[in-house]
């Protein structure tokens, strides 16, 4: 079994609870707009890391990730970009890619907005954003998500409350 924590837009935050709510994870899934690289370097230092860049990140964060990754995990496909969207708004590369060959799960950030919905069009594809876990932004809820993948499928997928956007721990 291995268990994930996905975090997105931190936008150079990172928030202290990372770290408690983390600790049993064997990886960090980072889904771009990092803001700071030296947050790459502390998720580093306490996990290993995955990440992509987003809109918002400069030439040092898109050194350590790249636009998109893609990569299989016991049978099941993973593909982490950071501007994605969801079932019925995807983004126009993505939407191209999704037509040729749809992952099992796609997860993403940028909106600030968590959710998790099956794409029944492609697959039944998982489609996960863990929200935002920053202090800048629209969402009211800095949160994150975790997640095991065992057998060769996904389970125990929860919602981490961090606390409310403009209250730093």
């Amino acid at each position: 079994m291995l268990k994930i924590g996905l975090i997105s837009d931190t936008h150079s935050y990172l928030d202290p609870l990372v770290f408690e709510y983390f600790k049993a994870v064997d990886e960090i899934w980072h889904l771009g707009d990092v803001g700071d690289v030296k947050l790459i370097h502390q998720l580093r230092a306490f996990k290993l890391l995955r990440g992509v860049y987003g809109n918002i990140d400069d030439i040092q964060v898109r050194a350590e990730f790249p636009l998109d990754q893609r990569f299989t995990i016991d049978g099941i496909e993973f593909w982490l970009r950071h501007i994605g969207g969801y079932p019925g708004s995807y983004d126009s590369r993505v939407r191209d890619i999704l037509q040729v060959k749809p992952p099992d799960v796609f997860i993403c950030g940028h909106s600030h907005v968590l959710k998790v919905m099956r794409d029944k069009k492609y697959n039944n594809m998982l489609c996960i954003n863990p929200g935002a876990a920053g202090i800048h932004g629209f969402h009211r809820m800095k949160t994150l998500m975790r997640f095991e993948i065992n057998r060769g499928s996904l389970q125990n997928l929860e919602v981490i409350e961090l606390g409310l956007r403009g209250k730093i721990s």
